[in-house]
């Protein structure tokens, strides 16, 4: 089986990352699984469902922030960048950290599909693996077009062993560290 190389060390990536939000404000590149990816800015019904999201997680679990696309190393060797649509974590566990944290704080990240296919895929499989070798214990990915949530959890030799998937409008339980109960009712207004 060949190994392909990445297109470039993680040093040249957030180079590239930093000049290109220079040249053009908003643009955010990621670095996921050795391939470059443009993460898009959010739409205005992607902004209501994580704004609906940190108000829960504000809600149930105070002591925690969920942040929107904070930078973090990811993969097994933190060689990744990726930037989650939230990253929920201690309210003061990246005081001080550059743009691309370590992700050994955080408790989950989410992913919010958008209708762009390569976003999706990256979402799917790409971010879905580094997630995993990162050890995170919780990926909650909000899929608009299937209209469900999926909790991916139980880490485990780089893949999520554990997943639960409901349908917007049913109740999901998402599992410690998290441990809170999200009624995704208020989802299907956001799907388009």
């Amino acid at each position: 089986m060949a190994v392909r190389a990445p297109l470039m060390s993680s040093e040249e990536f957030e180079e590239l990352a930093r000049a290109a939000a220079r040249i053009a404000e908003g643009l955010r590149l990621e670095f996921v699984e050795g391939k470059l990816g443009v993460k898009p800015p959010p739409d205005g019904n992607h902004s209501c469902v994580m704004q609906w999201l940190i108000r829960l997680c504000l809600r149930h679990r105070p002591e925690l922030w969920l942040s929107s696309s904070r930078g973090l190393a990811v993969g097994d060797d933190r060689t990744g960048r990726a930037r989650p649509d939230g990253t929920l974590a201690a309210a003061d566990a990246f005081v001080g950290k550059g743009e691309w944290a370590n992700a050994d704080p955080v408790l989950m990240v989410v992913d919010v599909t958008s209708h762009d296919e390569d976003t999706n895929r990256r979402h799917r499989t790409d971010r879905f693996h580094a997630y995993a070798a990162t050890g995170i214990p919780v990926y909650l990915l909000i899929d608009r077009d299937a209209r469900d949530v999926a909790a991916y959890s139980e880490p485990s030799a780089g893949r999520y062993t554990n997943v639960s998937t409901v349908a917007f409008g049913a109740e999901l339980p998402l599992p410690k560290p998290v441990d809170i109960t999200l009624d995704t009712e208020p989802l299907e207004q956001w799907v388009s």
